[in-house]
């Protein structure tokens, strides 16, 4: 418990001068004084001083500032371009040595005299090593870090209700979700034999694609803090010299790195979601190669489904289609109301309409700040996919500063089938109605010409009374068939086929015959 205190008096001294930085943007003086406009440039170089100071704090906070990142409806955008520059760089010596690990769990395996560090993140080291003859790569969870994520985890939580003192009801509910998500992330993070798992299942989805290589894994090595794999290399995709000699350009690897992403999320439903310039590299022989796991997601069935259905409604700006997948994902209320959410999303879409260059992230941060009066949240398979689009464009931009992504989703829907899928089904949909009403159709026919016989054979008799001496006879005919079509247009409108259009045409014909009768009577 003391060291819990100490933790959470410490994180909360280095963010206090930030609170009142912030509490001083809605009243100059605190509790007193007008809003304070500050430019772009000085909310960055607060940002950037945020990330500092998480980088300091050590590995859980920086993926509270990663997470952050991907949370617009959190983060003004300022901020959250800031804290997707965090990459897990901190000291060897934060939560002791991995070494230790491997020595403790592989000492009797492995030739640790081989043992030579590559490189080290927030929650791991990477080490090579020598295996029957080749050199594999260690993935080192470090000694004593989970209990020390789980006792930043319970500074976060304990924080929460503090940081909703200070904000609205709104952002109140969005904190409180992404407190539980950064939990769900950072556990899984620390566990390899899931990373393990995940890293071979894309590797197998991607074995008959050549332009991207997954290293292989080593079951036998591995654990829940070490990850055995093989030890590829490749020229970081943004070094000067990623593309010398190499039979792809960086327009090439942009395509690459999009539509790989997009077959991983989109068919796949397993994907890896942090594609920083770290993660990604050029091999000799000009493939992709793809390192870290550990973020990374599955997606059911459902969620992909919907997911596609939110990609093809911002690809074909259709509002309707893009409530209907909001609320599927769970990002709206079911409850909300749906004509004012539609409004406002289509502001969102005349206003990127507006614009001469039109951004995944532009697309994202506009719906997001449109959608501030709505309670909503972004679940964490959602929050990745945004993460993927978001960074992913990022670094496709660096390799070709024209690329665009909304033209990469559209070519790929385009080529998975997911559009003409729709058509298809709006086909059979129509066929399914159609044999609905074919029984319908097919006992119409002989309903009416039985009427008809009747008619002919005088069983149908309708007696009225002359009215004022004159012959009733034709109007009311009009008038008994005008009646009938339309009790029989009322029948058939549950059959949801064509002919009650056709029923209910019938009837206003003789009822217009009736009229003009009766006028000229």
């Amino acid at each position: 418990m003391t060291g819990f205190v100490r933790r959470y008096l410490l994180v909360v001294a280095r963010f206090l001068p930030f609170a009142v930085a912030f509490l001083r943007d809605r009243r100059r003086f605190l509790l007193f004084g007008g809003q304070r406009r500050l430019d772009e440039g000085a909310h960055r170089r607060r940002a950037e001083r945020m990330r500092d100071t998480m980088l300091e704090l050590g590995p859980a906070f920086v993926k509270v500032g990663q997470v952050l990142s991907t949370r617009p409806d959190i983060v003004p955008p300022p901020y959250a371009d800031v804290f997707g520059t965090l990459q897990d760089e901190v000291p060897e010596d934060a939560g002791g040595d991995p070494r230790a690990v491997v020595e403790a769990e592989l000492g009797d395996e492995l030739d640790l005299s081989t043992l030579e560090t590559v490189a080290g993140g927030s929650l791991a080291y990477v080490y090579t090593v020598e295996y029957r003859g080749e050199r594999i790569a260690l993935k080192v969870r470090r000694p004593g870090l989970k209990s020390v994520i789980e006792r930043d985890l319970q500074v976060v939580r304990a924080l929460v209700p503090v940081i909703g003192v200070f904000v609205d009801e709104r952002q109140k509910f969005s904190i409180r979700n992404a407190a539980d998500d950064f939990e769900e992330i950072i556990v899984d993070e620390l566990d390899f034999d899931r990373e393990r798992a995940v890293m071979q299942d894309i590797r197998n989805n991607l074995a008959d694609d050549d332009r991207v290589v997954v290293p292989a894994t080593y079951e036998e090595l591995s654990s829940e803090r070490i990850l055995a794999m093989d030890y590829l290399t490749g020229r970081k995709i943004t070094d000067e010299d990623a593309f010398e000699g190499v039979d792809v350009t960086p327009h090439e690897l942009a395509e690459r790195i999009a539509t790989i992403y997009l077959e991983m999320g989109l068919v796949d439903g397993v994907f890896h979601a942090d594609p920083h310039p770290g993660n990604l590299a050029v091999t000799d022989d000009g493939r992709l190669l793809i390192y870290d796991f550990g973020m990374s997601e599955r997606l059911s069935d459902r969620v992909q489904t919907d997911i596609i259905g939110l990609y093809r409604a911002l690809v074909r700006r259709d509002v309707h289609e893009l409530v209907d997948a909001l609320i599927a994902l769970e990002v709206l209320d079911p409850g909300v109301d749906r004509a004012e959410v539609g409004r406002v999303l289509e502001l969102v879409i005349e206003n990127l309409e507006g614009r001469s260059e039109v951004t995944w992230r532009a697309i994202i941060t506009e719906l997001t700040t449109m959608l501030q009066d709505f309670p909503f949240r972004i679940p964490p398979d959602v929050m990745l996919l945004i993460r993927v689009g978001t960074v992913g464009e990022g670094v496709c931009r660096q390799l070709d500063p024209e690329f665009d992504f909304l033209v990469v989703i559209r070519q790929f829907l385009v080529e998975q089938g997911f559009i003409e899928r729709e058509l298809e089904g709006m086909v059979e949909e129509a066929w399914t109605d159609a044999q609905r009403s074919l029984p319908a159709l097919t006992r119409l026919p002989a309903r009416l010409d039985r009427t008809l016989d009747r008619l002919e054979r005088g069983e149908l008799v309708v007696r009225t009374e002359r009215a004022n001496g004159a012959p009733q006879r034709d109007r009311l005919g009009y008038a008994v068939l005008a009646g009938a079509l339309a009790i029989t247009a009322s029948i058939l409108t549950v059959q949801d086929g064509p002919f009650a259009v056709v029923a209910g045409g019938l009837g206003a014909v003789f009822l217009v015959a009736y009229l003009v009768a009766r006028r000229n009577s």
